[in-house]
């Protein structure tokens, strides 16, 4: 299933910043550290498996369920 990664990154990016554009820009920063560039996926992205399990991860470490 296409997306899934996006959408995940989406929700990252919602509930971190609340609607903050300077949260969003510093999640985004700390996004691309982790070795996940947000602007690189698109709802059209095949979900390669592995990047999959590391968004999730990244998900996790920020303390949001997916």
């Amino acid at each position: 299933m296409a997306g899934q990664i996006k959408t995940i990154i989406d929700h990252i990016l919602q509930e971190r910043s609340k609607g903050n554009q300077t949260l969003m820009q510093t999640t985004k920063t700390k996004l691309i550290l982790k070795g996940l560039n947000p602007d690189k996926w698109s709802l059209l992205s095949d979900d390669n498996p592995e990047v999959l399990a590391k968004v999730k991860t990244i998900a996790a470490e920020f303390g949001i369920s997916v």
